[in-house]
């Protein structure tokens, strides 16, 4: 990983940047899912590797309550438009007008609505475990916040995975995760089928994900949308599939 470069947000937040590959060459920008980070969701599942391999620069990014990142405790700092704005503020900041776009599960939500709010940012999109309905609803905001502030058992299994994932990495602060998933909840966080993106989108989503048939009906939404089902993989281990990395390898294109 190289030293993370700052930019900074319109409320003042540090958003931590990384950049690998030719300044010059046509640019990837890598948004990760909930509860991951830059390096585990794109660094260490190949996806960097790989795309600088095929002549891309990949510019990497740790979504705020996240990573190298600020992690504000306060729900109302994680609507939607803030986390767009972040991303058009690190465009902004290293001088890219438009990018292709690879998100996975909420790096997937944002793209989606990065690509429907500011088009002219989005060339094409790879949007993997993107779910069909209000991002992390089934999680327990309660349990998962006494847990996070009191040690409390979790006695939801849904909100206990969720637990689980975030203490897998490294540096994860549990309460500025469960201000995220609350503050999603707070606006219109869903993505809107009837007002889809107007680029080609790849949709790509785990064969054993239980939004599976949801990011289908989304695919199909999309006027220029394609999909492909990853054999054999869920929500939490479909970034490291090696069909997923092939499939956005080839939507995305000759990097020349």
């Amino acid at each position: 990983m190289p030293a993370p470069q700052f930019v900074m947000s319109a409320e003042g937040h540090r958003i931590a940047t990384y950049s690998w590959g030719d300044d010059d060459a046509p640019t990837v920008l890598c948004v990760h899912g909930f509860a991951s980070s830059c390096r585990d969701n794109w660094v260490n599942t190949g996806w960097v590797r790989d795309l600088t391999r095929g002549g891309f620069r990949v510019l990497g990014v740790d979504q705020r309550g996240h990573g190298a990142s600020d992690k504000p405790h306060e729900p109302e700092a994680y609507g939607m438009d803030a986390l767009t704005a972040d991303l058009v503020a690190v465009l902004d900041t290293y001088l890219l007008d438009s990018v292709r776009y690879a998100g996975y599960s909420l790096g997937a939500r944002v793209g989606w609505q990065l690509a429907v709010n500011a088009p002219e940012h989005v060339e094409r999109a790879v949007l993997g475990g993107i779910p069909d309905g209000r991002p992390l609803a089934r999680l327990q905001i309660e349990q998962a916040r006494a847990y996070a502030e009191r040690g409390t058992p979790v006695e939801d299994q849904v909100t206990r995975n969720y637990v689980t994932l975030a203490e897998r990495v490294p540096g994860n602060d549990l309460r500025a995760l469960v201000a995220l998933a609350e503050g999603m909840r707070l606006g219109d966080a869903d993505p809107d089928p009837a007002r889809p993106p107007q680029q080609t989108v790849l949709f790509a989503t785990g064969s054993e994900d239980a939004i599976l048939e949801r990011s289908r009906g989304l695919a199909a939404a999309t006027p220029h949308g394609e999909f492909v089902e990853l054999p054999g993989r869920h929500h939490f281990n479909a970034p490291g599939s090696r069909d997923f990395r092939r499939a956005a390898l080839e939507f995305f294109g000759s990097a020349g």
